[in-house]
């Protein structure tokens, strides 16, 4: 049965530690971000976007932002794909 499922990606949403976080503007607001969304695409490579709440306050609209390639923040997506593998060879089923 397995082989019948079509999987197109998998995400998953890694928290990122506050010493790493950063800001970016989008449409004249700078936004801190806060989050990574992170998806394995079925080369089984990785796309991130990034995400988070602007600088001033408020809800702000639900905009990606790009991922900025420092060692650290690939050490977290890393990281964190390795954890996500780890829950996800443990699963045990709908609840």
């Amino acid at each position: 049965m397995a082989s019948d499922v079509e999987v197109n990606a998998l995400a998953i949403n890694i928290a990122v530690p506050e010493v790493l976080q950063w800001t970016d503007t989008r449409r004249g607001q700078e936004f801190r971000l806060t989050s990574v969304t992170v998806r394995l695409l079925p080369d089984s490579t990785l796309a991130a976007k990034a995400y988070g709440r602007p600088v001033e306050g408020g809800r702000g609209g639900y905009v990606s932002f790009p991922v900025p390639e420092t060692p650290e923040i690939r050490a977290l997506i890393e990281a964190g794909a390795r954890e996500a593998a780890a829950r996800w060879s443990g699963q045990r089923g709908l609840g």
